[in-house]
């Protein structure tokens, strides 16, 4: 762990084993911290935010320490991501882009910390002046996801050094590895000691101290719903500001008007790509009924042909689910999808191949006859299960979509550019993608709306969600008022 400028083992002296989801083997060991280590790290990012020294650096030279972090991460991006493949398996391909996508996460709020000198509000007194400013919110706690580990780790890193925060990082205990690397980076960079801090391990310990912690001033948190309500009611003992993102039942929307294989290919990208493992997943496709029987013969014999494997060769599509836990939980939901009466259309088992019978594989599966009731279409498998619905009106269409706790993103296949912007001023999401699916950039906000999170991550409004709000009056003339003669 990375604590005040130093690498330390655990207080406890405990460790826990890295293992590659491909095939098990253990591929590094890490530190297992526990409330000790967490609160020393709090204390860290406290003192060194109180005492001033990177807070009211000037912002300018702030964001030139978040570029270097950003340039340092393409030096070494190869490495990042075959640290990254072995850690979730997905493709080395997908590591090489998540690894761009980082460094332009860093580049771009390097570049944004010092563009917002405040505000002047005109006063509506004489001889007065009075301005907004914005401010860092002091200590942050960030506790990033398994699936895109240091994609999701960078989304919180960037935007809350360049605006003056101090850090304590929380990885998901099974995916350290290119985060522990990036604080290698970091250090690397000249980033003074106490600013930002990594502590490994369970988020019973080191995750819920973050949380609870009256020093810490906010929690950010990218995770399971269940886990984001305990973090709230932990967050509510010293009313710290909060930032969720709680993940998504998302909507994909095809009309017969559609450019036909361009909608098939990008379904089967929506709801496959990281083998389902992703928050934006375009879980749940709904096909206007005319062509339903087309669309999902052609969906069917794509998704036979998906090859699973090793996220090294670069013949593979997919690779495995993260975790023994994880494959279960997914095993279960298409129990449940079958006993619900939905049509097991493809998949629904592990793989046959031999060479995969270590790895936590399971093959793409298709359900379709799907109700909105059934849970297969209201709860997030996160796996590489899709529930296919119809609907007959663009209406319809709304109502189906828009019939879910969550609100994080969905899309829209059409030609109609007026039945388009009908679907996207309508969907309760906070993204909407229009004739694509899964596109994302630094500047653009990312979040949800509902149970799928509060606050928004990215784009301008990423970083002032690690700001505060002051409203500075001066007076000019000041003067006795002789309200208390």
């Amino acid at each position: 762990m990375y604590i005040n400028g130093k690498w330390i083992d655990s207080e406890s002296g405990k460790t826990r084993e890295i293992i590659n989801p491909y095939n098990q083997e253990i591929i590094a060991t890490a530190a297992e911290g526990n409330e000790k280590d967490t609160k020393d790290a709090i204390q860290a990012a406290r003192q060194t935010f109180d005492e001033g020294s990177w807070s009211t650096l000037p912002a300018n030279e702030r964001g030139e320490f978040v570029y270097q972090i950003g340039q340092l991460i393409r030096r070494d991006s190869q490495e990042l991501a075959e640290l990254e493949t072995l850690d979730t398996g997905k493709t080395i391909q997908e590591s090489r882009d998540d690894m761009a996508d980082i460094a332009n996460v860093f580049l771009y709020f390097g570049g944004l910390a010092d563009k917002n000198g405040g505000e002047i509000v005109k006063s509506p007194f004489p001889d007065s002046e009075s301005k907004v400013v914005r401010e860092p919110v002091g200590v942050c706690g960030q506790i990033t996801p398994w699936n895109y580990p240091l994609l999701q780790a960078a989304w919180k890193i960037a935007p809350a050094l360049a605006a003056g925060n101090t850090i304590v990082v929380k990885p998901s205990e099974i995916t350290p590895l290119t985060t522990v690397k990036v604080f290698q980076l970091i250090e690397e960079a000249g980033i003074p000691k106490g600013v930002a801090n990594l502590v490994l391990g369970a988020g019973v310990s080191t995750g819920a101290e973050l949380s609870a912690n009256h020093h810490v001033d906010l929690i950010s948190f990218t995770g399971g719903m269940e886990t984001g309500k305990t973090i709230m009611q932990a967050a509510s003992h010293n009313v710290k500001k909060i930032a969720l993102e709680l993940g998504g039942k998302n909507p994909n929307i095809v009309f017969a008007d559609a450019d036909f294989e361009t909608a098939v290919d990008q379904a089967l990208n929506a709801v496959f790509f990281h083998a389902g493992q992703v928050c934006s997943a375009g879980a749940r496709l709904l096909v206007e009924e005319s062509i339903h029987d087309e669309f999902v013969e052609a969906l069917i014999e794509r998704t036979k042909r998906i090859k699973l494997g090793n996220g090294f060769d670069e013949s593979t599509q997919s690779g495995p689910l993260i975790s023994a836990e994880h494959l279960a939980k997914v095993e279960q939901y298409v129990e449940i999808g079958e006993k619900e009466g939905a049509t097991l259309a493809v998949g629904g088992k592990r793989p046959n191949d031999s060479e995969l019978q270590n790895g936590f594989f399971y093959l793409p599966t298709i359900f379709t006859n799907c109700t909105n009731d059934m849970r297969i279409v209201q709860e997030e498998v996160f796996g590489p299960v899709l529930t296919v619905e119809t609907f007959q009106s663009k209406e319809e269409a709304v109502k189906l979509a828009n019939d879910t706790i969550y609100g994080l993103a969905g899309a829209v296949w059409t030609q109609d550019l007026n039945k388009a912007d009908f679907i996207a001023t309508r969907l309760r999401m906070g993204t909407v993608w229009i004739n694509d699916f899964h596109p994302y950039f630094a500047q653009a906000p990312w979040g949800g709306y509902k149970q799928s999170g509060i606050g928004r991550e990215l784009g301008q409004q990423g970083m002032e969600e690690y700001t505060e709000v002051k409203h500075i009056y001066r007076n000019k003339q000041p003067e006795p008022i002789h309200w208390f003669r």
